[in-house]
């Protein structure tokens, strides 16, 4: 599970602005602290662009994208016999 949080650092503690959820209790958590440098909104709208991004990228990973048979396996000494390569 991933989840973007903010917090502020106040005397040694990190004061989340929302709980989090009780399915974590005891759980080990690994946290990436970024400095907020923006404001809330252009987070948001950055978010939605990365989310965008990624998106695009996966839908010019379709359209690139081939389904190769169950029985297909890769040989390199073919692929080198070619004339291209001597």
């Amino acid at each position: 599970m991933s989840k973007v949080l903010q917090a502020t650092y106040h005397d040694g503690n990190l004061i989340l602005d929302k709980k989090l959820d009780v399915a974590l209790e005891e759980k080990k958590l690994t946290l990436i602290l970024i400095e907020d440098s923006e404001s809330s909104e252009q987070a948001d709208r950055s978010m939605v662009d990365d989310v965008e991004r990624k998106r695009q990228f996966l839908e010019k990973l379709k359209t690139y994208s081939i389904k190769l048979p169950k029985d297909y396996k890769f040989n390199r000494e073919e692929l080198y016999d070619r004339e291209c390569f001597h």
